[in-house]
């Protein structure tokens, strides 16, 4: 779980998000981001999914099963 917690807040201020920032792009509750990024709540496959997409990243970047920070192409259809 401390991978994903560092991972987590080193793109977010990579990027130059907040919290609130992260709220928007992923509908993700801010106090709830906070206790994932602090290590107090796990998250579930699909907070995940929507953390990777808002952060431009992969999920297997934030899970530690990479080191690449750039997305796998990604398909156009959902």
């Amino acid at each position: 779980m401390g991978e994903i917690m560092s991972r987590l807040k080193e793109l977010r201020k990579a990027r130059g998000l907040t919290q609130i920032a992260v709220q928007m792009r992923t509908g993700i509750d801010q106090s709830d981001y906070s206790k994932i990024e602090s290590g107090k709540r796990n998250l579930s496959f699909e907070q995940c999914k929507q953390l990777a997409l808002a952060l431009n990243t992969s999920m297997d970047y934030l899970a530690g099963l990479t080191d690449v920070k750039e997305p796998y192409p990604r398909n156009t259809e959902e």
